[in-house]
């Protein structure tokens, strides 16, 4: 069984020993219910991890030992950018979750026509650092050791406008007339993936990311939902042209 993971803000370093931060002593031993001797993994978001031994637990603080420390990289060769229309919940959270598994890049949240989530200044930004907790967890799952970023949620129109680079190519999911993955050429540069919330993107919202330069993509004659959508759409394009 491999050793269980954690994301760490503090500096590891072979040889050295750390306290535990706050989060991850309670994570590893009031949920995980480790013990002085056990191995566990850490990372600090940059490519490396470090596999560690504790060797202290106490009633509010852990210990322990940094052994080796080694890049690992687990990283697609797609540099994605999913522009994901805010959902309600955990409909929100599991496209964030299964983007992350899927190799994603970065994240911009986007407010739609027909978002139902409206989120006041002081609820986006909690929204927000929930989100960026929502991607660290599974990035400890699924074995990352690059976090990807989760940007201010933004209106659609700032989005197109500022989001994708000057030099990716773009997608927009679409239940039009839509092209097939299979009929695209293969991207040589960076990806923009734009998915609507609950209900999809309006026409004009539509036309509009068309005008952006985003091309509409069809994933089938089936209406997914918006917690479906882009994860198919990453899978797909991970298949046919990432590591999938």
């Amino acid at each position: 069984m491999s050793s269980p993971r954690f994301y760490c803000s503090s500096p590891l370093v072979a040889g050295e020993r750390i306290r535990l931060p706050a989060d991850v002593f309670h994570h590893a031993i009031r949920v995980r219910r480790l013990r002085a001797g056990s191995e566990l993994v850490l990372f600090g978001g940059n490519g490396s991890e470090a596999l560690a031994r504790l060797l202290a637990v106490g009633r509010d603080m852990a210990e322990a030992e940094i052994i080796a420390v080694a890049a690992v990289d687990r990283e697609s060769p797609l540099a994605i950018t999913l522009l994901q229309g805010i959902s309600a919940g955990d409909r929100m959270d599991y496209t964030l979750q299964k983007a992350v598994e899927l190799g994603i890049d970065a994240i911009v949240p986007v407010v739609a026509e027909r978002s139902i989530v409206r989120l006041s200044a002081e609820r986006a930004e909690k929204r927000i650092a929930h989100w960026q907790q929502v991607v660290i967890s599974a990035c400890e799952q699924c074995g990352r050791n690059v976090i990807p970023s989760v940007a201010p949620a933004v209106p659609l129109a700032d989005a197109l406008a500022k989001h994708p680079s000057a030099t990716a190519t773009r997608y927009v999911l679409s239940v039009a007339d839509g092209k097939r993955l299979r009929e695209l050429p293969v991207p040589t540069g960076p990806i923009a993936l734009l998915a609507g919330p609950e209900g999809g993107l309006t026409d004009a919202e539509e036309a509009s990311s068309v005008s952006a330069g985003f091309v509409r993509l069809s994933l089938g004659p089936r209406v997914l939902r918006t917690e479906t959508a882009a994860v198919a759409a990453l899978a797909a394009m991970q298949a046919m042209w990432g590591n999938g």
